[in-house]
């Protein structure tokens, strides 16, 4: 977990790192050219610092322990900053789009200049995008974090404009066109839209406690089933926070055995979960086989 929180802080500070300088690069650029696609570019990357810190305050919050106001932890501010990325990406997507039907019909092309050093600047700057999305897209994997992979989305989407741009710079200066990477920037924005919904969606059911992935449950239930001592299972409930998933699971075992005996096989039933599913938080219950419910307690349903 400790490790998993290292990298997570480590891949928020690449990204604000790393949009404070393709924010320098970019506005360099737009002063040398002039170009309209380098402006949306330069806006892409100021929407992604913003965005970067925000997701950095997130991670920080997220990896403070438990206390006595937040028994469970404080995962759930990913979730809440996912949610708040994924609705900024949405109205990008949009902006780009009507910017990019607005210059398409236009009349009167932007003249560009120095278009060389403008797509230097481009090129450095998707050399830079790329090593953070690699970097990002690890640290995601490894960690399940949802303020991550929606950081990561957003400059997987800056990638596109920017080589739009490059080819916008390129076309106006062997061709004096224009308006190429207009074209490019609605690809783009319905990229940008249709990612922000998948994280939204994520982010949200995390929210609303909607139950784990299908496949991590079903893996907890082949476990359990197996598991030396275990006669069978009932009540599995299951939610996520976070990068989080936090599991309940009631276990039937042998009711003559000692108390001893009992808590080893929920102790050891927890740590090959746990092995398993390491971003998970597992509490198990043990009940006798065949006991009833007492007609007071409430309904499992």
């Amino acid at each position: 977990m400790a490790q998993d929180k290292h990298l997570n802080l480590s891949a928020g500070l690449a990204s604000v790192s790393v949009a404070l300088v393709l924010v320098g690069l970019k506005l360099w650029a737009l002063g040398e050219t002039g170009a309209l696609s380098v402006a949306a570019s330069l806006a892409d990357s100021a929407l992604d610092l913003m965005m970067s810190l925000g997701g950095l305050i997130a991670i920080v919050y997220a990896a403070r322990p438990a206390d006595e106001d937040h028994a469970f932890g404080h995962s759930s501010a990913e979730d809440l900053a996912a949610l708040g990325q994924s609705l900024f990406i949405l109205v990008s997507s949009g902006v780009i789009g009507w910017a990019a039907v607005a210059r398409l019909v236009a009349d009167d092309p932007v003249a560009i200049a120095n278009q060389g050093r403008g797509m230097g600047v481009m090129l450095a700057s998707i050399a830079l995008t790329g090593a953070l999305v690699l970097w990002q897209r690890r640290v995601a994997r490894r960690t399940g974090s949802k303020v991550v992979r929606a950081d990561s989305l957003h400059y997987v989407g800056d990638l596109i404009p920017a080589l739009g741009a490059i080819l916008s710079l390129w076309a106006s200066a062997a061709f004096g066109l224009e308006q190429i990477d207009s074209v490019v920037a609605l690809g783009a924005a319905a990229m940008l839209a249709f990612g922000a919904l998948r994280i939204f969606k994520g982010a949200w059911d995390a929210l609303m406690d909607r139950t784990a992935d299908p496949e991590l449950v079903a893996g907890i239930e082949k476990i359990a089933a197996s598991w030396p001592g275990v006669e069978g299972y009932h009540d599995l409930k299951t939610r996520t926070a976070g990068s989080i998933t936090f599991v309940n699971l009631h276990v039937e075992l042998d009711g003559s055995q000692t108390l001893d005996a009992a808590h080893a096989t929920g102790a050891a039933l927890r740590r090959a979960i746990l092995r398993a599913y390491p971003n998970t938080d597992v509490i198990i219950h043990k009940d006798p086989v065949g006991v009833k419910p007492h007609p007071d307690d409430p309904s499992r349903k």
